[in-house]
């Protein structure tokens, strides 16, 4: 079976690899790189010139060849990659009838845990959406930022104690809403600098989060370990790499206790099969990121039916509550045939065959190309702010 055709699709605020191949066969992948997808649809292009009239089953072989052609990679091209090779493993089971994981070793699990986000700008919300969740049936909420995510119109200034203080009072008010039934998964998203990280993670050690994610920014090894060293809470962390190597250089250094490898970014399932078996090795366990579309949860879910240190799984909620009828509320849930369930905290893992899902042949005019842009919140001294 051969590959006949490879583009990109530019879906809303998402970029998908579709990949066609000479039985007829569709796959479909997704591209992480959220800030700078156009940039990962013109590599996804680019690699159609070397793919179109190729084996669709050669998918290591492929995956090397695009990771090693050139001496230069990077985030965007790296993020094509993704999607390319996921949508050749989707390929691939829906030729065998079977779902991704059979072809990863077959299944640990048959459903997986589940958090959802919890995305408001002030611990009022927040609390209220925590509650909704609850009732709901969720058991983890993730997208927690204490430090709030303010608007980036309103420029920002706030003494250190003031901003320990605070953010450590929301979490203490975060977890007596949702007492011991609910696992916090505190999102730091790279604000803090390291004795800040040590100073807030000290302050919520009673609150018993399940992480702190990106207390500081990931790429310093040293720096993300001499922080992991004094915290006494669990560092989550991997979203922004895009290589197994940057995954290699935090887990020798013991920097991380829970690895958020991203399949639309660090190579698809094969690069996501490889980071967990690094993990694995380092006794860490895997949460896939995904604040994606279903697409990149499906990849997600195969790879957590088949590896034995996964932990829990990111299911993009809040960003489109109550917009759709009869659909979960899972971000993009209306561009595709079908979307897991939330029941109890849990989704079912999908075994139809390839990824079990599917992009609707009109995704593209119910969600029109949109583009992130180009924006971050100012600091009152004329600096920016991490958030």
């Amino acid at each position: 079976m051969k590959i006949i055709r490879v583009e990109p699709l530019h879906v809303g605020q998402f970029m998908f690899a579709r990949v066609e191949t000479d039985s007829g066969l569709v796959g479909y992948g997704e591209s992480g790189a959220w800030g700078h997808i156009e940039a990962s649809g013109a590599a996804i292009c680019r690699f159609a010139e070397y793919l179109e009239g190729k084996p669709a089953f050669d998918i290591e072989h492929h995956w090397n060849v695009m990771h090693r052609f050139s001496y230069f990679q990077g985030l965007a091209i790296n993020a094509a990659i993704s999607a390319i090779d996921i949508a050749l493993w989707d390929i691939k089971g829906q030729a065998l009838k079977v779902p991704i994981y059979q072809l990863l070793g077959g299944p640990v699990r048959k459903k997986a845990r589940i958090y959802g986000h919890i995305y408001e700008r002030t611990i009022e919300k927040i609390l209220e959406e925590c509650q909704a969740k609850m009732e709901a049936g969720f058991t983890a909420f993730g997208h927690l930022n204490p430090f709030l995510d303010e608007g980036n119109d309103q420029i920002y200034f706030k003494t250190h104690i003031r901003k320990m203080r605070d953010a450590i009072d929301n979490v203490r008010r975060m977890r007596e809403t949702v007492g011991d039934r609910v696992d916090l998964l505190i999102e730091l998203h790279r604000r803090l600098t390291p004795p800040e990280a040590v100073t807030f993670t000290r302050g919520i050690e009673d609150y018993h989060p399940m992480f702190v994610e990106d207390p500081i920014r990931p790429e310093g090894a040293d720096a993300m370990a001499r922080v992991a060293e004094k915290i006494p809470v669990p560092i989550a962390t991997g979203e922004r790499f895009s290589t197994i190597y940057e995954f290699q250089a935090l887990l020798s250094r013991n920097a991380m206790e829970f690895a958020r490898v991203d399949l639309c970014l660090c190579g698809g399932i094969t690069g996501g099969k490889k980071v967990a078996a690094m993990a694995e090795a380092h006794h860490v366990q895997v949460v896939p990121h995904n604040p994606l579309s279903p697409i990149g949860l499906a990849a997600c879910l195969q790879l957590a039916a088949a590896i034995p240190n996964f932990a829990i799984q990111e299911y993009a909620t809040g960003f489109e509550a109550g917009i759709f009828e009869s659909r979960p509320e899972h971000l993009g849930s209306n561009i595709v045939d079908k979307v897991p369930l939330p029941l109890d905290g849990f989704v079912d893992i999908p075994d139809g065959p390839g990824l079990g899902m599917a992009l609707l042949p009109d995704a593209q005019r119910i969600r029109p190309p949109l583009s992130k842009p180009i924006s971050m919140r100012p600091h009152l001294d004329g600096f920016i702010v991490d958030q």
